[in-house]
C-alpha cells in the first residue's frame, strides 16, 4: 500500500496535469481537428509545462534553492510558481485561441489563476497542496466537458475522483501536508476552473 500511495504521487504530479486535461479534451471533442495541430499543440505542452520546469528543477536543486521535485518545504516554492505562471501567460497567448478552442484556452486561465493563489499563499508561508490542486482542476474541467458535449463521461468522472482520494491519502501518508493544506489546494484547484466556466460553457 506504501508503495501504491508513494507512486501516485508521482503518476498524478502537478506538472502532468495541464497534458492530461488537453489529451482528454481532444479525446472526446466532437469537433474536427487536424492530426498534425493536435501534435502541435501536444508538443508545445510537452516543452512549456514539463520539460522547460524540469530543467529548471535540476538547476535550482544544483545552485541547493530546492530539495525535491515534490516542492516540500514554502520557500522553495516561490521561484517555480513564478515561473509556472509566466510559462501559463505564454500558453494562453501563444498556443490557445478563445474563439478555435475555448475550451482549452480558459482550462490554462483557470490553471493560471490556481498557479497565481498558490504563489499568493507562499508569499504568506502558506503551504497548500499543489499535487491536490492539480488534479482538483482537471476534475472540474472534465465534469464540465461532459455537461458542455453532452457526453457521459461518468468512468473518466469517477476515476478523477479517486485519484483525487489516492493523491490525498499518498501526500497524507508521507506526511508532506496536512488536511488543512490538502482541503486548500483542492480548493484553488476547483474553484478557478468553475469561475471560468461563464465564457465557454
Amino acid at each position: 500500500m506504501k508503495h501504491f500511495l508513494r507512486f501516485g504521487a508521482y503518476a498524478l504530479h502537478p506538472l502532468l496535469m495541464p497534458l492530461l486535461g488537453m489529451v482528454i479534451y481532444y479525446y472526446i471533442t466532437p469537433r474536427f481537428t487536424e492530426g498534425a495541430v493536435i501534435q502541435s499543440k501536444v508538443i508545445a505542452i510537452l516543452i512549456i509545462t514539463l520539460l522547460i520546469p524540469i530543467v529548471t528543477f535540476f538547476l535550482l536543486r544544483n545552485i541547493g534553492w530546492v530539495s525535491s521535485i515534490h516542492l516540500g518545504e514554502v520557500h522553495e516554492r516561490k521561484i517555480p510558481l513564478m515561473l509556472q505562471c509566466l510559462l501559463l501567460l505564454l500558453i494562453i497567448k501563444m498556443v490557445f485561441d478563445p474563439y478555435d478552442t475555448p475550451e482549452l484556452y480558459f482550462f490554462f486561465v483557470g490553471i493560471l489563476f490556481s498557479a497565481i493563489s498558490a504563489l499568493i499563499l507562499v508569499l504568506f508561508r502558506i503551504k497548500a497542496s499543489l499535487h491536490q490542486m492539480g488534479i482538483a482542476g482537471v476534475t472540474m474541467f472534465v465534469i464540465a466537458l461532459s455537461i458542455h458535449f453532452q457526453v457521459n463521461m461518468l468512468v473518466w468522472i469517477a476515476f478523477l475522483v479517486f485519484c483525487n482520494g489516492w493523491v490525498a491519502s499518498a501526500r497524507l501518508s508521507t506526511r508532506a501536508h496536512t488536511i488543512p493544506e490538502i482541503v486548500l489546494g483542492f480548493c484553488i484547484g476547483f474553484f478557478p476552473q468553475i469561475m471560468v466556466l461563464n465564457f465557454w460553457l
